[in-house]
């Protein structure tokens, strides 16, 4: 909505839901991974979101999106997708489920009908948070409330532990 850039499905989905957002370039030599990406545009490894692919025993898969520099506490995950059978899709089911390869899983754009995109709590008070477009190189900087509704997120505690 603001920037030139590559005509890419995550970039449309933002400017037909009318939603700001900022186009940001790194080198594609970048060594994978969210902290390389925070310290290639200048952010905190926090606000760089890692889109993972979770895969429950009944077979659903869902996004879940959380900060860079946190895991997913399994405990909470599996509260909320309410099955105790959960665990890291394989990189080939990711592909097959998103169209995409893992390193630059958009967070929104490419979900079938009915699949959920749990977000973190804690990524809320972030003031700016940058996801992946994509491709490897291209950065979306979005608003954490932006991005909830980009990505139409159920928003729930994965990181924090109970009592701490």
């Amino acid at each position: 909505m603001t920037n030139p850039s590559p005509d890419l499905p995550a970039h449309r989905h933002l400017d037909a839901l009318g939603l700001p957002w900022k186009r940001r370039v790194f080198p594609a030599s970048t060594p994978k991974g969210a902290a390389s990406v925070a310290r290639a545009l200048g952010f905190r490894e926090r606000q760089m979101v890692k889109t993972l692919i979770f895969q429950s025993g009944t077979g659903e898969r869902a996004l879940v999106a959380v900060g860079g520099d946190q895991n997913v506490v399994s405990g909470l995950l599996k509260k909320a997708m309410g099955n105790r059978n959960i665990r890291l899709a394989a990189p080939d089911a990711v592909l097959e489920f998103t169209g995409y390869r893992i390193g630059s899983i958009p967070p929104f754009s490419w979900q079938p009908p009915g699949a959920r995109t749990f977000l973190d709590a804690a990524l809320l008070d972030e003031p700016v948070l940058g996801v992946g477009a994509g491709v490897w190189g291209e950065e979306i900087l979005i608003a954490p409330a932006d991005l909830v509704r980009a990505a139409s997120a159920i928003v729930v505690n994965l990181t924090r532990r109970p009592g701490r």
